[in-house]
């Protein structure tokens, strides 16, 4: 079963059950999904589901950072609810020693040897981990790899 079609079927399960808190964010999902296919006019893979579920939480925890910080600590906690809906649709993501060793092996390939490369390997970064690591990390991994 592709990733849309679980969260469809998630999205059905969640209406039976009257849960109204994950119905919601379910739509937001599948609502996102659908507007990506429109603008692109292409039909969504699992790797694109999984970078519009990764924009998704992005978007989600920068709200929850802005609203903790204005002290309405009622909207983040709906947004952290959000974000475990979200995550739910994840793969299993790397750990830190395997994103490491990960963009050692494409810095290795790409032969890029200091920060003026930082560009060439993040995009080779961006393909083979896409939806395997949070890209905020695997930048932090190139930059110490191309540092040192």
């Amino acid at each position: 079963m592709s990733l849309k079609a679980r969260i469809t079927e998630d999205m059905k399960t969640a209406m039976r059950a009257k849960e109204a808190e994950r119905l919601g964010t379910i739509r937001l999902l599948l609502a996102a999904m659908k507007q990506k296919e429109v603008d692109e006019r292409i039909e969504l893979d699992d790797a694109a589901v999984v970078g519009v579920i990764d924009k998704m939480i992005k978007q989600r925890k920068d709200s929850i950072t802005a609203f903790t910080q204005a002290g309405r600590t009622e909207l983040a906690d709906k947004e952290a609810a959000e974000v475990a809906v979200l995550e739910a649709y994840l793969p299993q993501r790397l750990g830190a020693d395997e994103i490491a060793a990960e963009v050692k092996a494409i810095v290795a390939e790409l032969g890029a040897s200091g920060p003026g490369d930082m560009g060439k390997v993040m995009g080779a970064a961006k393909q083979r981990l896409a939806g395997k690591a949070e890209m905020g990390q695997v930048s932090a991994a190139v930059k110490a790899a191309l540092a040192g």
